[in-house]
């Protein structure tokens, strides 16, 4: 029994120590195997560097570099994505002066824009954080880097209008750094960009093209396809784009922003200058009604006198107005209205002339006077009646002998807010919009401006001048001496009892020369333009193609503009 007990309590202390021994046996394995498999790792990492580096060939030969008409087709399909689109397409221009340029002006640059970027974002930030419980939001680190963006070429597009309209392809992989660091409870987590690429296909038009530096009042900005955007953003360190699916949402998400944004036909406006202060564009209309005039000279020696009016602005590189002939009158009475486009009213004045229509000939001057601006109130007509002077010299003594009198009636209308809001062209548009008083009802007024020419010759001289034909009724231009390419700027009125629907406008250029004799006048090239389509569109401004000429093309602007319904 006790010899029992004893070996009982043998076996219990032998599998106790066992166990025990098992135990510590256990816990030092384990330390063993981690730092068995750590000293692994660092070993394997460290051998394969070495053999990764001393595997490598020392003596690395240049780049074979072929042209491509020698690559086969597998490698030209890779490459064709990366050459440049001047190569490509025709149509685009190449640029390098313009890539020489900005990799020249970077720095600067880089710094210039930075500065600006964070001028324009800094307000917009300190007006929204409030709505996002954040303390603030601040840039430690703004800089595009070291690589500026290339232009692989550049398309450019001619128009008959007041624009530069041009298409530039953009690459830029670039470094910048954009760091940006965000405080808010208590905590100031920092938020990285990086690595940016950022392909564009943008439309960039400069208009409308102004005679002041730098030669355009406005930038309007468009993408014609949506933009590849890559980049790497990081949060306290760790890169968030190696999330994934979240790098294709975020890039997907950026490129529908921007498409809603600025895809073509959106865009985005930046005004460099005041167009009104650019290009005098008109601020108001200057109503002017030519009443009538009294105790004319006779100039004719076999009658009285056939007078008409001329009216302008001073400054005004338009045209001057003209009313119709009163035949054999010293005492006409006109009552015709017309509108003018009034740039400064301070410094402007109205300038008319009376002059006695000749069949043949030049017409005889019968006398002038003006009439400043700033005279006239705002929406108050004013009743003018003034002499006729031979000149506007107050010390000419020529000015006391008696030519006549004139009466007008003047009404100065200065634009609204909203209205001096809009573009050039529809401030023309508006002026234009109805006819004057005084056009026959369900008739109208057809504006014709004859713009320029381009590549009209002679075969014996080349001083060009357009005649336009409506109804039977001629108007022409001024000559142009010796030039393929001449700009006239002239505008024409015909009032018409109906519209036009159904007519068509005869142009013809035509040269005339004194010197020679057997030859003195030849056509250019002449065009019928159909007047259906400025009926119902109210304005056109095209190039039209000359018959019997070469390579003659016209520029011609037609506006309809229909009369005011009776009240």
């Amino acid at each position: 029994m006790v010899l029992s007990k004893k070996i009982h309590m043998i076996l219990k202390i032998f599998f106790l120590s066992r166990a025990e021994a098992l135990e510590k046996m256990s816990f030092f394995s384990t330390i063993f195997g981690f730092f068995g498999f750590g000293i692994g790792i660092s070993f394997g990492l460290v051998a394969g560097y070495f053999l990764f580096i001393y595997s490598e060939s020392a003596d690395v030969k240049d780049p074979e570099i072929q042209p491509l008409a020698n690559q086969d087709s597998e490698t030209l399909q890779r490459i064709i994505p990366e050459i440049p689109l001047w190569i490509k397409n025709p149509d685009f221009d190449r640029v390098d002066w313009l890539n020489r340029l900005i990799e020249y002006m970077w720095p600067y640059l880089d710094k210039a824009i930075c500065k600006t970027a964070e001028g324009i974002v800094k307000p917009m930030i300190a007006e929204q954080i409030p709505n996002y419980k954040i303390d603030s939001v601040e840039f430690e680190v703004l800089t595009l880097g070291s690589l500026p963006p290339t232009f692989q070429g550049m398309k450019v597009y001619i128009t008959d209008e007041k624009e530069l309209i041009m298409e530039p392809s953009i690459k830029w992989a670039g470094n910048p750094n954009v760091t940006v660091a965000v405080k808010a409870f208590g905590l100031k987590p920092t938020i990285q960009v990086v690595d940016l690429q950022v392909f564009l296909a943008p439309r960039v038009t400069l208009k409308p093209l102004v005679p002041s530096f730098p030669c355009f009042a406005n930038i309007f900005v468009s993408l014609m396809e949506k933009p590849h955007v890559d980049f790497g953003l990081k949060l306290v360190g760790i890169d968030l784009m190696s999330i994934p699916g979240l790098y294709r949402f975020v890039q997907e998400l950026i490129k529908d922003q921007v498409a809603n944004m600025y895809l073509w036909p959106k865009t985005l406006d930046v005004q460099i200058m005041d167009p009104a202060k650019a290009m005098r564009r008109a601020i108001g209309i200057l109503v002017v009604k030519v009443v009538r005039a009294m105790k004319l000279k006779k100039k004719d020696l076999l009658g009285a006198s056939d007078p008409y009016v001329k009216i302008k602005l001073s400054g005004d590189n338009m045209p001057a107005k003209k009313t119709t002939v009163k035949h054999k009158n010293l005492n006409p009475e006109w009552n015709e209205e017309f509108n003018l486009l009034v740039k400064d009213p301070e410094t402007q004045t109205l300038e008319f002339e009376v002059y006695d229509w000749e069949q043949v000939g030049r017409h005889d001057f019968m006398g002038t006077n003006v009439v400043a601006l700033k005279e006239l109130k705002e929406e108050e007509t004013k009743v003018v009646t003034l002499d006729l002077l031979k000149n506007m010299d107050s010390n000419d003594a020529a000015n006391d002998k008696s030519r006549g009198q004139i009466v007008m009636e003047l009404t100065y209308k200065a634009f609204k807010e909203e209205e001096m809001g809009k573009g050039f062209e529809e401030t023309e548009m508006m002026m234009m919009d109805k006819a004057p008083e005084g056009t026959p009802p369900g008739g109208g007024l057809l504006v014709v401006v004859v713009h320029e020419a381009q590549d009209v010759e002679g075969k014996y001289h080349t001083n060009p001048q357009v005649r336009l034909i409506f109804r039977g009724e001629e108007r022409k231009t001024k000559h142009v001496k010796k030039n393929r390419d001449p700009r006239w700027e002239e505008e024409f009125q015909f009032v018409v009892e109906e519209p036009p629907t159904n007519d068509k406008l005869h142009v013809e250029v035509v040269s005339t020369s004194s010197r020679n004799l057997l030859r003195q006048k030849e056509s250019l090239g002449y065009a019928d333009i159909s007047l259906a389509d400025v009926v119902t569109n109210k304005r056109i401004n095209e190039r039209y193609h000359l018959i019997d000429s070469k390579n003659g093309r016209l520029q011609i602007e037609l506006m309809w503009r229909p009369s005011q319904p009776a009240t």
